[in-house]
This record gives structure tokens, C-alpha cells and sequence, in this order.
């Protein structure tokens, strides 16, 4: 062995030893080069190779399969310690994991401040983790018969008891123009474009999952779409067990939660949902890709009792889920369930890891928010002398203006129309071509239908009251027809544009985002054509709109161009309904605060207790239980250094200490 050369610094003496250190010039820390060449290799090469690299064996396909097995026994002992620990805790009745999966939602307290939701939850479909037919590859399936356990799943026959809740109808021009219409590909008909989204949906067992997690993003119901998109059957599902087993005042986010509530009404949940005072709303990110009446009636910051809550928990857990997506594709329905069953309960072991942050970065924010926004509302609402309930009544006044442009009276309808076709007749007449003759004659006859319907006995002379009034309507209408389209296809595009920011999106999404963008963007162009067209047809006219006004926009708040209230307005009711959900939060965040360090403490005391009686009863037993408390120690202690920090806060305004447990039964025996 050689000496160890002269070495006059600590990096070149780690290096010597075969460390990197994690500092230039004093590390404190340092990794070792075989630890660095095996993390290179896990990267861009599947487990079993890095083995075969860190073995110095070559990569042969049989380990794949050997690996698997092995890997599969280790996950059964795995299960079976899991069950003697949850017996021994008295954690293995029916729906304790639902009932305990985050502290801060579900372990409720005595004494605590009246919520307006107890719980609230978001749900959402996912299309990534798709697993292909093997059969259209020309092979036979195949056969595993094993059937993955998981605590999240719902199962397929329990989906399908809905699969007939809801009946095919027609689209309601009245709906919440949530989405783009269905584009079918080029040189194909709509039908035939249906065709080919049913034959695509063919070739996968399972087209994707729909899934269920609290505001904490906890994963706490998931279940298989199969052969499929997203229907109806998943999320009535999903809805059955939230309200089976929270109960009522539930408050549930889905990115189509607007259109969505007609579909729960009419199915067999409807009664048991409204009886249960349970609340369908969409997402703060979603919700600004929608009108805004919609905006006004489900988007969260308009909704009491909600706070910073934004419903878009299913997407963080999908930017992370979406990486199992190449061992899935191929993978026995077995394997598929359990890659994914593991996944979400290392997810749910980081969500726990990192509550207490989650509560104190959302509290710094709600404290914050509060304190700038009561010094601008209270400039604004000096300088236009407004109060409270005034601006509580310009959101009312809003809505009912909204609501009464979705169709104005019948009357009304027939005398837009009938004031259309006297122009439509007058334009036909002008032409005086043979071609235009018949036109001339079915609009005559149609203008004389409509004067029957109306009652009128002479017919309106151009420039007439009614003539101009309705004239005016009309084109009043059309502005408004072109208004929103302008508006929804903006803020679609400010969505599109922050997902193509996202870190974790791939590669496809990306490109399917960016050619979305693109026809996107010439949209807009239309719309802003169409709209500035209705504008100038006004009288008097309004103000145009460029293309470089557009893509200044931001956010939706700065997309002001709706003409009914004054924008002084309507920057004072936002940022009021904004100072309301920052209050509400730290309502709720006071409550989770208190839950938490009593969680911290009663499961403590549970542990030790069990430990101390399973050292006399099943020694091996406890000693592995006491293994696993002491991660779950280190874990908690770092929670209460941070409960303690958002407790020193100059605004926290909760109660200190450690609370009783409302219902002692859902512990399950925690106490006995």
C-alpha cells in the first residue's frame, strides 16, 4: 500500500479517499465516487443494470425477471408485517387509513370553531398510466392471477354500479362553456373522429386512474379506468366514498365540478349529497379556463369557507405520478396496481414529512395577505367612498346581470329575430338576382311567421322604436357573444403558458401544449377580429382591442373589459373576497395547527403504550415497532419546531396546546 501523498487541502485529501466534498473550501459534508457513479448510472439505466454495473456483472434480460420475483416476495413480507403492526395498533378496522391519512383534515377535536366545509377534498383523472392490451400485439395475455391490495383502491364492480347513473342527452346550450369543442382531425367527420377516440380507448386495458386527495394533497381514493375516458361512473364513485365515510359539509374540487353537479343531482347520489350538504366547486387553476359567470358561481375565491384552499391537489400528484408511466404501459395488471399503490404511499410519507411546512408557509402567506390587503382596500374604499356591502352587492349585481344574458325573454328572442330577418329580407331585395329570389321569398315568409307569433299587425318600419331597440339588442348580443369568447380563450391561453413552465411536464405534453398554443393564438386573433368588428358596430362605439393588449395580459384581473362596473370596482370586490379567504384560512389553519401537535402527542403515547405490552406479549414484534417509532420521532419533532414557530407569530391568533379528540371511536382502539 502506497503513502498517502502530501495533501495541502481538505478537498484534495477527500478526493484521495475517494470522496467529493459538498464545499470548495471547507466541506463539512462529503460524498463518496461510488456512490456518485452509481446515482450516473441509475439515471439513464433501469435498477437491475445499475446492479450489473455496481457488481461488475454484464446485463443479462433473465435478472429482469429474477428481480421481480425477488422483489415481489419482499413486498409480501412487506404486507403481512404491515398487518401484525396495524393489528397490535388497533389500525386495521374498516376505513382507518381514510379516516387518519392526514391529521390536519380528519382528526378532529373537541371545542374547535365551527368550519363552514369539514372537509375538503379534490378529484381528478389522469390518462399517463395507461397499460396496453397485449393481445393487439398479436400475443396471448399474460396470466397473473394475484390481486393487488392496496388501502386506496376502489374496486371495478363498485365503480360499475354507476355505469348506468347517467343517461347519453345532448349538450345544453346553457352549460358553462368550460372546454373547446371537439376538433376532429383533418379530412374526417365528427362521427368518424368518435370512431377512431373509441378504437383508440380499445387498445388499453387501463386508459388511466381517477383519484381522490385532500387539501394537504394526501392520496386518499383512487380507482382504474378501464377501457375508457373519463366518465361519468369514476367520479360518482369516488363521491359515494368520500360522503360513506366523511360524512357531511364536504366541499370537493374538479376541473369541471360546474357542469358536473347537474350529472351528481340526477344520479342516485343527488338526495344523499344535498341531505349531506355536500359542495361541488372547480379548481382556482381550472376555474379561470372557464366564463366568468362560472367564475362567480364555483370558483373558489367567490365560495365561503374554502380560504387559500386552491383544488388543485391531483395535478401536484399527477406531475409526480406521471414518471411510472414506461414501467406501467407493459406491465401485468398486478405489477401496474402495485407500482402505483407504492408510489402513492412514499408520496403520502413525504406529505406528512412536510405538513408542518405546508401549514407555516400558508399561514406566513394568509398573515401577509391580510395585512396588505386591509391597507389597499381601505385606500380604495376611502377614495370611492365605498363600504362592506357594497362591494358584496357589485358581485350580486354581477351575477344577476350575467345570468340575464344567458337568454333574454322569449319575446324579446322573437323580436331580435324578427328585426335580423326583416334585414336579411331588405339585403335579398337589394341584390335582385334570380339567384336570390327563393332566398328573398323564404325570408319574406319567415319574417311573416314571426309577425304572426309576435302579433303584430303592421309590420315594423326601418328606423322605428321597436325597430331601433331591438336593432340595438341584437348587436348588443353579438358583442357580447364575441366578449366572452375573447375572454375565455385568453385566459386559456395564460394556463397553457403557465403549464408550459412547469419543470416536470414532458416532452409530449409540451408539444401538444405548444401546438395548442399555436391554434391558440390564431383564435384569438379571430376573436379579437370578431370582437372589434362588434364594437365599432355600437353605438356609441367601444374601444378596440390589439393584439399587443392581449398578450400583455397577465392574469385574469387584469383582463378588464367587461363594461357594466367601474374597474375601481372591481379591483375593491376582488381584493375583498380575497381579505375574506385569507381570514377564513387562518381560521382553518389555527384548527389544523392544534390538530397536529395533538395527533403528534395521542399517537406517542398509543406507540409507547403498545411497545411496552408487545416486549412482554411479542418481543420481535416490538422491536420492530420500536424502529419504526423512532423515524416517526425525529419526523414529529420536527413538526413541533415549527408548530412552535407558527405559534411565536406576531398574528397567530389560534388556541395553544394540545386538544382532546372529538370522537374517540374513529381512533379505533388508539386509547383502550
Amino acid at each position: 500500500m502506497s503513502a498517502e501523498p502530501l495533501l495541502d487541502d481538505s478537498s484534495s485529501t477527500l478526493i484521495y479517499h475517494g470522496y467529493i466534498g459538498c464545499a470548495p473550501l471547507y466541506p463539512t459534508a462529503a460524498i463518496s465516487l461510488r456512490t456518485l457513479a452509481a446515482y450516473r448510472q441509475i439515471h439513464w439505466s433501469s435498477q437491475v443494470k445499475s446492479l450489473c454495473f455496481l457488481h461488475d456483472t454484464p446485463y443479462r434480460p433473465y435478472l429482469n425477471a429474477q428481480f421481480s420475483a425477488a422483489y415481489d416476495i419482499y413486498l409480501e413480507i412487506l404486507h403481512h408485517m404491515k398487518q401484525r403492526h396495524r393489528a397490535a395498533l388497533n389500525h386495521d378496522t374498516l376505513n382507518w387509513c381514510m379516516l387518519n391519512s392526514c391529521p390536519a383534515c380528519f382528526y378532529k377535536l373537541e371545542d374547535e370553531p365551527v368550519l363552514e366545509f369539514d372537509w375538503l377534498v379534490s378529484i381528478d383523472s389522469n390518462n399517463n398510466l395507461k397499460r396496453w392490451n397485449s393481445t393487439i400485439y398479436g400475443s396471448n395475455p399474460r396470466i397473473d392471477s394475484r390481486k393487488a391490495r392496496s388501502d386506496y383502491w376502489i374496486d371495478t364492480c363498485d365503480v360499475d354500479r354507476f355505469k348506468d347513473e347517467v343517461q347519453t342527452r345532448e349538450r345544453d346550450t346553457n352549460d358553462d362553456n368550460w372546454e373547446d369543442e371537439t376538433i376532429a382531425a383533418e379530412g374526417t367527420t365528427p362521427a368518424f373522429s368518435c370512431r377512431l377516440e373509441k378504437k383508440m380507448f380499445s387498445v388499453f386495458d387501463e386508459s388511466g386512474i381517477f383519484i381522490a386527495a385532500c387539501r394537504h394533497r394526501f392520496v386518499v381514493l383512487a380507482c382504474d379506468m378501464i377501457w375508457s375516458r373519463e366518465l361519468a361512473k369514476y367520479p360518482l364513485a369516488i363521491i359515494d366514498k368520500l360522503l360513506a365515510v366523511y360524512g357531511k359539509n364536504g366541499g370537493c374540487t374538479y376541473d369541471i365540478g360546474c357542469t358536473f353537479s347537474k350529472t351528481l343531482t340526477n344520479s342516485s347520489l343527488g338526495m344523499r349529497a344535498r341531505e349531506l350538504d355536500f359542495r361541488l366547486m372547480v379548481g382556482a387553476f381550472h376555474g379561470h379556463a372557464h366564463n366568468r359567470k362560472c367564475q362567480l358561481d364555483w370558483h373558489p375565491m367567490y365560495i365561503p369557507g374554502t380560504g387559500h384552499t386552491e383544488g388543485e391537489g391531483c395535478e401536484h400528484i399527477f406531475s409526480s405520478s406521471n414518471e411510472l408511466a414506461r414501467s406501467t404501459r407493459h406491465a401485468s395488471p398486478f405489477h401496474r396496481r402495485q407500482t402505483i399503490k407504492e408510489h402513492f404511499s412514499f408520496w403520502d410519507t413525504d406529505k406528512y414529512t412536510t405538513l408542518s411546512n405546508f401549514i407555516w408557509n400558508h399561514y406566513r402567506e394568509a398573515l401577509n395577505s391580510i395585512q396588505t390587503l386591509t391597507a389597499e382596500l381601505a385606500v380604495i374604499k376611502a377614495e370611492l367612498s365605498l363600504t362592506d356591502d357594497d362591494l358584496v352587492q357589485f358581485l350580486k349585481d354581477e351575477c344577476d346581470y350575467l345570468d340575464g344574458l344567458k337568454l333574454p325573454p322569449v319575446r324579446d328572442q322573437l323580436c331580435i329575430h324578427y328585426v335580423e330577418e326583416i334585414n336579411n329580407a331588405l339585403a335579398q331585395a337589394r341584390i335582385r338576382v334570380d339567384s336570390s329570389y327563393a332566398k328573398l321569398q323564404h325570408a319574406e315568409g319567415l319574417v311573416a311567421h314571426i309577425e304572426t307569433q309576435l302579433a303584430v299587425d303592421q309590420r315594423w318600419e326601418i328606423g322605428g322604436p321597436e325597430y331601433r331597440h331591438f336593432k340595438e339588442e341584437a348587436s348588443l348580443g353579438k358583442y357580447r357573444t364575441a366578449l366572452d369568447e375573447l375572454e375565455r380563450l385568453v385566459v386559456m391561453r395564460l394556463f397553457e403558458l403557465s403549464k408550459l413552465s412547469l419543470s416536470g411536464t414532458g416532452y409530449k405534453l409540451r408539444q401538444q401544449l405548444g401546438k395548442a398554443l399555436q391554434r391558440r393564438s390564431d383564435a384569438i386573433r379571430n376573436a379579437i377580429n370578431r370582437y372589434n368588428t362588434q364594437a365599432a358596430a355600437l353605438n356609441p362605439p367601444r374601444s378596440k382591442i390589439s393584439w399587443k393588449d392581449i398578450t400583455d395580459y397577465g392574469f385574469v384581473a387584469e383582463f378588464d373589459l367587461l363594461a357594466w362596473s367601474k374597474p375601481g370596482h372591481r379591483e375593491a370586490t376582488t381584493k375583498f373576497f380575497k381579505l375574506c379567504r385569507a381570514r377564513e384560512e387562518i381560521t382553518r389553519l389555527n384548527v389544523e395547527v392544534r390538530r397536529l401537535r395533538t395527533t403528534i402527542h395521542d399517537e406517542e403515547h398509543h406507540m409507547l403504550t403498545v411497545i411496552q405490552k408487545l416486549q412482554v406479549s411479542d418481543p420481535h414484534l416490538g422491536c420492530e415497532l420500536q424502529r419504526q417509532h423512532c423515524s416517526c420521532v425525529a419526523i414529529n419533532a420536527m413538526h413541533c419546531y415549527c408548530l412552535n414557530h407558527i405559534e411565536s407569530l406576531t398574528g397567530f391568533s389560534g388556541v395553544r396546546g394540545v386538544g382532546v379528540r372529538a370522537d374517540r371511536t374513529a381512533d379505533h382502539g388508539m386509547f383502550e
